[in-house]
């Protein structure tokens, strides 16, 4: 992944950049997507989320930018949203849930970092799943647990049936 000191905060939140990046304590870091299963994976949870939005009282977005500290903006690939929660075109207040779907590139360390960051600003629960190797985890301040039951669970009352997602992907 690349690293190189380019923008302030305020260019790179004026700035579209194709895929997008995380903008890092002033630095641009590059995401790994763009992959068959990577995206396969977003749109199962764009259908499944899409699909509850009204009566879970969610709003769901892929690919959005979240601001988890003042120098600190990260792209999640998937993020579910309160239906009250402010319309922000830059996400500042704490999403329910962040997922990150992992690319066959992606390293452990930086994955960490990434999830890390969401549950430092508020984000009550993160997701990982693992296309390659058909696993997720959910992780809350201070806790990790692979999903083995087969279904990934957040509060409010969100759940997934995550094995749904590798079927066909």
């Amino acid at each position: 992944m690349a690293k190189a000191t380019l923008l302030s905060a305020e260019e790179y939140l004026r700035t579209s950049l194709s895929p997008d990046c995380d903008y890092v304590d002033g630095e641009l870091e590059e995401r790994n997507v763009g992959e068959f299963q990577h995206a396969r994976i977003q749109q199962r949870l764009a259908a499944y989320f899409g699909a509850r939005e009204r009566d879970w009282g969610i709003v769901g977005a892929p690919e959005l930018r979240v601001q988890v500290s003042p120098d600190r903006f990260r792209v999640a690939d998937y993020c579910v949203l309160a239906q009250s929660a402010p319309r922000e075109q830059v996400i500042a207040t704490p999403p329910l849930l962040a997922i990150e779907i992992l690319s066959p590139e992606d390293r452990v360390s930086r994955t960490e970092e990434r999830i890390e960051d969401f549950l430092a600003m508020g984000v009550p629960y993160v997701w990982l799943i693992d296309p390659t190797s058909r696993r997720a985890w959910v992780y809350t301040p201070g806790q990790r647990t692979e999903a083995r039951e087969g279904m990934l669970h957040a509060n409010p009352p969100i759940e997934m049936p995550w094995t749904e997602l590798f079927d066909e992907a």
